[in-house]
C-alpha cells in the first residue's frame, strides 16, 4: 500500500530562509527516483536544483513558478511503496541529501529523516486519486482577519524574517490568517496587515500635506522592480557593511608597465594563458602573508579579531543576474596558472547561474577589478564580514616620470578599503604600498616564493 510523504523546501544553508520557484522539473503523476531533482529554485545566493529524498509517484506540487516559499514550506508530495514505482521506495529513511552535488557524501549518521506533516484531527482524509490540488490565488490584502478559536496552538510561521517584521511593528501573528500552504503566514500577509492597519488609523477628513502627497504620487507612478534574489542579497549585504564597518580608503597610482610585460612573456611560452586577474591575485596573497591583519574578520559578540591562516579570495563578477562574488578557496596555495583556471571556471558558472552557495560564501578578502568597466578609481564597499577589499582600475597609457625622465607608461590606480577596527592606516598603507611595488616590479614577488 502506498504511503504519501510530504517533501518540504529544505534548509539550503548559509542562513537562507526562502527561495523562489524558477522551474518545475517534474509533473504530477511522474515517477521520481531517490535524489532526483524535482525543482529549480533561486535563493539570494545562487540557482539550485533541489533533489527529493524519496522515490515514488508525484501526487502534488505546491507553488507556481515565480512563487517565493519559505524554508520548511511543502514542495511536493510523493506516494512511495506503490507498485507503480517498481517497489523502489526508500520511504522510511530517504536519502538524506539536500542538494545535488552538495553534501551528498555525508555519513549515514548525519542524514536527516523527513517525516510527513502531521494531519490535524479536523482535517478531511486525503483523496485516494493521485490528483494535484489546484492552489487558489492569494487573496487581496485583507484587513487583519480574526482567527477561529481552534487556532490557539503554535503560530504557523517558519521564516524568522516574518517573525522579526511582525515583532518590530508590534503585530500579533496570532491575529493573522496565513495565505500560504496549510495556512502558513507569509511575509506578504504581514505586510498586507500593516498596510491595512495604517489605512484604518488614518483620519478620513484630514487631507494629506502637499509634500508627502507629491512623494507618494511619484512612488505610485514609477516602475517597480522587486528587490529580491541576487539584487536583494547584494542590497542587504552592502547596507549591513555600511552600518557595521567603520571603513576607510587609501589609494595609489602605480606603473604597471613591467607587470604587463611579464604577463606577455609568460603567455609567449606556449603554455596555458595567464590572466591579469590571476597575477593580481598572486600579488594579493603575497601581501596578505606580510600583513595578515587584513585577512581577518571582527567577531562583534566576542569583541575579538579573527585572523585566518588561509586566503579564500573573493572576486567581483558581473553577470546577467547582477553582481556576484565567487570565492577561490585556498588562493594562497595556487600558482598563477591554477588561479587563472579557477577564475575562469567560477566566472562561467556565475554567468550560467550555476554557482552553489558554497562557492559564493566563506571569503576572507576580496579583489575587485572594476577597471574592466573603463573606470580609473573607486571606493569599494567591504564585502561583510571581511576586513578589506582591493580595487583595481583600468590600465592606460599616461605620462609618468620613469628613471628621471618623462615617459608614457601603463598606469593603474589601486585602492584599498579596510576595516579600521582591525588595523590602523600604517598597516593599510604598508599593504597597499607592497602591492604597488609588486605591480611596478614583479620580481619583488620572488622574495615570497
Amino acid at each position: 500500500m502506498a504511503q504519501v510523504l510530504e517533501f518540504k523546501l529544505p534548509d539550503l544553508g548559509e542562513g537562507l530562509t526562502e527561495a523562489e520557484i524558477v522551474r518545475w522539473l517534474v509533473q504530477v503523476g511522474d515517477v521520481v527516483a531517490v535524489d532526483q531533482p524535482v525543482v529549480e529554485v533561486e535563493t539570494a545566493k545562487a540557482m539550485v536544483e533541489v533533489p527529493c529524498p524519496y522515490g515514488g509517484v508525484v501526487t502534488a506540487r505546491f507553488g507556481e513558478e515565480g512563487t517565493e516559499l519559505p524554508v520548511g514550506a511543502p514542495l511536493i508530495t510523493v506516494a512511495v511503496g506503490s507498485e507503480s514505482d517498481g517497489g523502489e521506495t526508500g520511504a522510511s529513511e530517504g536519502s538524506g541529501n539536500v542538494l545535488v552535488g552538495y553534501g551528498t557524501s555525508e555519513a549515514p549518521a548525519r542524514r536527516r529523516r523527513v517525516r510527513p506533516a502531521a494531519v490535524p484531527a479536523s482535517a478531511p482524509a486525503a483523496p485516494k486519486a493521485l490528483v494535484a490540488p489546484t492552489a487558489p490565488a492569494a487573496p487581496a490584502a485583507p484587513a487583519v482577519p480574526a482567527v477561529p478559536a481552534a487556532s490557539d496552538g503554535p503560530v504557523p510561521v517558519i521564516s524568522p524574517l516574518v517573525r522579526r517584521l511582525a515583532r518590530e511593528n508590534g503585530l500579533d501573528l496570532k491575529e493573522l490568517q496565513g495565505t500560504g500552504p496549510q495556512g502558513l503566514i507569509l511575509r506578504a500577509d504581514v505586510e498586507n496587515a500593516l498596510r491595512a492597519a495604517v489605512t484604518e488609523e488614518r483620519p478620513a477628513p484630514a487631507p494629506a500635506p502637499a509634500a508627502p502627497a507629491a512623494v507618494s504620487s511619484a512612488l505610485t507612478e514609477g516602475r517597480r522592480v522587486p528587490l529580491k534574489g541576487v539584487r536583494g542579497a547584494v542590497a542587504d549585504k552592502l547596507s549591513r557593511s555600511r552600518r557595521e564597518i567603520p571603513d576607510a580608503t587609501c589609494w595609489v597610482d602605480a606603473d604597471a608597465t613591467e607587470l604587463m610585460r611579464a604577463r606577455a612573456a609568460m603567455n609567449a611560452t606556449g603554455g596555458p594563458k595567464i590572466s591579469l586577474l590571476a597575477l593580481l591575485a598572486r600579488i594579493c596573497t603575497a601581501a596578505l602573508a606580510r600583513f595578515p591583519e587584513l585577512n581577518s574578520a571582527v567577531d562583534v559578540a566576542a569583541r575579538e579579531i579573527v585572523q585566518f591562516d588561509h586566503v579564500h579570495l573573493g572576486f567581483a563578477a558581473q553577470t546577467d543576474r547582477g553582481l556576484v562574488v565567487p570565492v577561490v578557496r585556498d588562493a594562497h596555495a595556487r600558482d598563477a596558472e591554477g588561479l587563472t583556471s579557477e577564475f575562469a571556471r567560477l566566472t562561467e558558472a556565475g554567468r550560467a547561474g550555476r554557482l552553489t552557495p558554497a562557492e559564493l560564501t566563506g571569503g576572507t578578502f576580496t579583489l575587485n577589478n572594476y577597471g574592466v568597466f573603463g573606470v580609473d578609481g573607486s571606493t569599494p564597499i567591504i564585502n561583510h564580514p571581511e576586513a578589506a577589499m582591493l580595487g583595481v582600475g583600468r590600465i592606460i597609457p599616461k605620462p609618468w616620470v620613469h628613471e628621471g625622465e618623462l615617459a608614457v607608461r601603463q598606469v593603474v590606480q589601486l585602492s584599498l578599503t579596510f576595516d579600521h577596527r582591525v588595523c590602523d592606516g600604517g598597516t593599510a598603507g604598508g599593504f597597499l604600498r607592497y602591492v604597488a611595488d609588486c605591480v611596478e616590479q614583479p620580481a619583488v614577488l620572488l622574495r615570497t616564493l
